[in-house]
Order: C-alpha cells, then structure tokens, then sequence
C-alpha cells in the first residue's frame, strides 16, 4: 500500500497561497469544515472527525480542533489551506505516493510544490494542531 508524506506551514499570505494553489490545481477549492475530537489514547494520537460522545466517556478528550479546509488538487498532492479556530492560517501539502515512489521522492514532489507556493522553509511546523493549541494554551 502506497503511503504518503505531509508538510505543514504557516500561511503568511492565504489569499495569494489559495490563488496560486488554484492556478496549479487548475480548479477551484473545495470546502470543508472540520470538527476533530482527540482522545486521551494511551499512545499516539487517536482522532474523529464526526460524533464522538461513546469515545469522550470512555477514553476522556485531549482536545478539539475547529478548522475551514480548502482542498485543491495539484497532480499527486492535496493541498490544504485551513483556518484553525484559535490559531490561525495554514497550508498542508499532502503528496499521495504512487506504488513505486519511495518517502524521499515525495519529499521532493512536496518540496518542488513548496517552492512552486512559495513557501518559506521557516514557516515549516512540526506535529498536528492539538500540539499548537497546546502551546497557545500554555503561552497565552
């Protein structure tokens, strides 16, 4: 099974970021709103995306992340520009890896499209939105 490789970034400028992600996708976005509930799972990170009220009882609830998700295609890549509720603006690039790619080409498909996007590399961030919330949280 193909895998995938994922870039996360913090979106100086949405709206030229979504400009030029249409453009490359040659298509409009399509809209998305996310509700993701995170559990207390003993590792890792155990999320749902939609009704979570069996799993919140029992497992207890690490957190919530409120975002709109813009999606365009751009070949094998999904990029997302989300508005996180509480954070701000972000882009993922999510390079779907075809049966033959390895990690490191994908890599490179995310750095190319990056480049294309004008992402800075500085703007690269670690982990998921419940960590950054966390942070926010903490540093208020």
């Amino acid at each position: 099974m193909a895998g995938r490789v994922e870039v996360k970034a913090r979106a100086r400028d949405p709206a030229l970021l979504a400009g030029l992600a249409e453009r490359l996708s040659g298509s409009p976005a399509r809209l998305e709103a996310h509700s993701d509930t995170f559990f207390a799972a003993p590792r890792g990170r155990l999320k749902l995306r939609h009704s979570a009220a069996v799993l919140s009882q029992a497992l207890g609830v690490r957190g919530v992340v409120k975002k709109e998700r813009r999606v365009y295609q751009v070949g094998q890549t999904r990029v997302h520009l989300d508005r996180v509720e509480g954070l701000g603006d972000f882009m993922e690039l999510e390079v779907v890896l075809e049966e033959h790619q390895s990690p490191q080409e994908g890599a490179l498909v995310a750095q190319q499209l990056m480049a294309e996007l004008g992402i800075d590399p500085e703007d690269l961030l670690p982990g998921a939105y419940l960590d950054l919330l966390g942070e926010e949280a903490a540093h208020p």
